[in-house]
């Protein structure tokens, strides 16, 4: 079976700057893969890298078998244009930490917009999905409710159901809670343990250590641009190999029962 994800010795720098040190890893379909760590170590960059976002600087980077922003032409890669790359980022939801929904929008119509521009669907078809996309988030009688109407959570939850909307092979989520007050977390979390138990193939960046170790299937410790540790998630959190990975373990751990 086709990897959902191959990154092997993925590299990327800003100026002098080498953000990721040579990433490789394996996400398989229907995998959800968690990716824990400090800030600065390279998480959030190693997303927009599958997502076409930014451009790897070296190694290979593969998404459903497709090369990540090139693709072979007469046995040499060669750079996909804007269109090419639109169509390959399709394959690839993202769901970012702040929500960017669009504020003139209503809820339906931040779902709905991607569906209709980019994938040319009728206005009816997407209003169709829309609601039923909301539905499943939980915002069912929300349709019409503008972004500054909703709370951080409701508003999450939207961008989770325009992600959802583009029909993408893989979703992925860039540290979804971290923007949210405390008491909104768990209604995005239930929300993506939702579509987890639906077989959906996500990797997600988040520094909540209690759903990766009940949610993801297997998870990756990243520090300072390198892939530390990538175990099942009973073994990373319950006997880590590394050092470093103990260590970052139990200072979390220390800080949430303070």
């Amino acid at each position: 079976m086709t990897p959902a994800i191959l990154a092997r010795d993925v590299r990327k720098s800003f100026g002098p700057v080498e953000v990721l040190r040579g990433i490789s890893l394996q996400v398989e379909p229907g995998e959800v893969f968690g990716i824990i760590g400090p800030s600065g170590g390279g998480k959030s960059t190693f997303l927009r890298c599958l997502n076409s976002l930014e451009r790897i600087n070296d190694g290979d980077l593969y998404v459903n078998g497709e090369f990540v922003g090139y693709r072979l032409d007469k046995g040499s890669l060669r750079q996909l244009n804007d269109r090419e790359l639109s169509a390959q980022r399709m394959r690839t939801g993202m769901v970012f930490q702040r929500f960017n929904l669009f504020g003139h929008m209503t809820a339906l119509e931040n779902v709905c917009c991607g569906p209709v521009v980019v994938k040319g669907l009728s206005r009816e078809q997407a209003q169709k999905i829309g609601r039923e996309l909301l539905n499943q988030v939980g915002l069912k009688g929300f349709y019409d409710r503008y972004p500054v109407q909703l709370s951080g959570g409701q508003q999450q939850r939207v961008a989770i159901a325009r992600a959802i909307a583009m029909a993408p092979d893989i979703l992925l989520f860039d540290e979804p809670t971290s923007a949210l007050d405390p008491e909104l977390v768990d209604e995005v979390l239930e929300t993506i343990k939702t579509l987890a138990r639906q077989g959906r193939t996500m990797v997600v960046v988040t520094h909540e250590l209690a759903f990766a170790r009940d949610v993801c299937d297997r998870v990756a410790f990243m520090e300072q641009g390198q892939l530390v540790e990538c175990a099942p998630a009973s073994e990373l959190f319950g006997a880590p190999r590394m050092q470093r990975t103990r260590d970052f373990l139990q200072r979390l751990n220390a800080e949430t029962t303070k």
